[in-house]
């Protein structure tokens, strides 16, 4: 009980110390059965338990920029709601130190294996078990209220919180992001995404000129949910 009272306590701070920073999603993972798949020295992965997952949605007007090519104006959106993400995510882990706890804040976009296009951890994952979506067809993290318009980032810390429960649905009928994918990487079985033809298409785009980093924004155009801010 005590416990319970320590992890409800936690997470009112949390959610307190957020109110301000017009978060669109908000949730917590348990990370013990995962942790080992993180790039990190294992003496760093081990101290942690929980992940505190955030999100801040893309616009809609930047993506309606997009035709059937990722756009500067998009790449810019993409990177300065990255930032926003890692500077909140740096406060929030200063702030949970001050608690007498530790905390990392993973970047929200830095990747640290090129060759294997790997991050530290995959904040798609992070998002999934936190419960605030699950992997779509487009292989992005697809929340029932935003689809995939949003960018995330997570901290790891072993603050007592109590961990959301992942969320057992799927894209179901939907098959917008399987027409407008210029890779034709997107299957009916999301099991069946190609991969290496998304790099190439990235790859291409960003030889071509368009923009300077491998990125699209045509799924995440296609993938647009609810369009409502979740509450988890």
């Amino acid at each position: 009980m005590k416990s319970e009272i320590l992890e409800a306590a936690n997470k009112e701070k949390l959610i307190s110390f957020l109110e301000s920073w017009e978060i669109d999603l908000f949730g917590i993972a348990d990370i013990y059965e995962v942790r080992k798949e993180f790039n990190l020295a294992e003496p760093v992965k081990n101290l942690f338990t929980r992940a505190i997952v955030l999100a801040k949605r893309v616009l809609s007007s930047v993506l309606d920029d997009i035709i059937d090519h990722p756009t500067r104006l998009y790449f810019h959106h993409y990177r300065q709601l990255n930032n926003e993400l890692d500077r909140l995510a740096l406060r929030l882990a200063i702030f949970i130190e001050k608690e007498g706890y530790q905390a990392l804040p993973i970047p929200a976009s830095q990747v640290i294996d090129w060759k294997n296009q790997r991050a530290h951890l995959s904040h798609k994952k992070m998002g999934q078990l936190a419960g605030l979506g699950w992997i779509g067809r487009n292989n992005l993290l697809v929340n029932p209220t935003l689809g995939s318009r949003f960018r995330l980032v997570t901290i790891l810390t072993n603050m007592p919180l109590r961990p959301n429960s992942p969320i057992n649905s799927g894209c179901g009928e939907c098959f917008r992001c399987l027409s407008v994918c210029p890779a034709q990487a997107i299957h009916e079985d999301p099991a069946h995404f190609d991969h290496l033809a998304c790099f190439r298409k990235l790859d291409e785009f960003r030889r071509q000129g368009f923009v300077g980093q491998h990125i699209c924004g045509i799924c995440v155009k296609a993938c647009a949910g609810q369009l409502k801010v979740q509450e988890t």
